[in-house]
């Protein structure tokens, strides 16, 4: 078992972002037509994520034309060119097959938000505009 752990391990992607179920991404595959390549771009919600190594798979569904339409996607395939996280959706389930039912604005998701702590981590030079920002401390440093 070993050499195929070490084999599957050699196969897996190194860039793959970060995304949960819930998130609307927007995944661009490469699709041969004939003998020429184009990138075909597929957005829909994450509603489902199968994780096994290099294996791991992940289900996009998206209405197009009022018809449900549903791909499961391999993460480490080298047809998969990028992955883009347009919306991150808040969720409580691993699972959301319930979509599959609901229509119009029910099939809708609120979007996570993240807090002005990690919103300034996130941001470089944003925790500085904080800290110069407190009297208290700028006192301190006109003291000094």
């Amino acid at each position: 078992m070993k050499r195929l752990e070490r084999l599957e391990r050699g196969l897996q992607k190194k860039d793959v972002p970060s995304f949960q179920i819930g998130d609307t991404v927007r995944v661009h595959v490469k699709v041969r037509e004939g003998e020429k390549d184009r990138i075909q771009i597929f957005e829909g919600i994450v509603i489902g994520r199968k994780r096994a190594s290099n294996r791991e798979t992940f289900r996009v569904r998206k209405v197009s034309y009022g018809v449900g339409v549903e791909r499961i996607f391999p993460i480490h395939s080298p047809f998969l060119e990028k992955l883009e996280v347009v919306r991150e959706g808040k969720v409580r389930r691993a699972k959301l097959y319930y979509l599959r039912e609901r229509k119009g604005k029910a099939a809708r998701l609120g979007e996570r938000t993240t807090t002005s702590v990690e919103a300034s981590k996130e941001i470089p030079g944003k925790e500085s505009d904080l800290v110069a920002a407190d009297p208290v401390s700028a006192e301190a440093k006109a003291d000094s």
